[in-house]
């Protein structure tokens, strides 16, 4: 990212206008600044019934929820949440109806074999 970036209102943030790539079966990526082994963030978007597989924090997750929700083995969580899970913590992450997540990442995370 070489530019400044200012979005006025995440809450009216239009998701199709956004240039999304596949990340995981289900779930796509809209990457805002990623840095090898760095810090991320990105906005994700779950179709309904995706899951991301067990993985493994090596630095702070932040997770902000914008529309539909998604949940952990710690909780459900709606339009509005913010979650922040810190370094060494892990979950698999699933969203039944779907949802449109910002998230940023401190350290790439680890997923781990299964």
């Amino acid at each position: 990212m070489t530019e400044r970036l200012f979005i006025p209102d995440l809450r009216a943030l239009d998701p199709a206008r956004l240039d999304w790539q596949p990340f995981h079966p289900g779930i796509e990526v809209h990457h805002l600044y990623q840095n090898e082994g760095g810090p991320s963030a990105a906005f994700l978007r779950y179709q309904p019934g995706a899951k991301v597989a067990r993985h493994r924090h090596t630095g702070f997750e932040h997770i902000f929820v914008l529309s539909g929700s998604q949940e952990d083995e710690r909780g459900y969580y709606r339009a509005g949440a913010l979650v922040v899970n810190p370094p060494g913590s892990a979950h698999n992450v699933a969203s039944a109806e779907g949802c449109v997540v910002l998230v940023i990442w401190e350290k790439p995370v680890e997923f781990e074999p299964g």
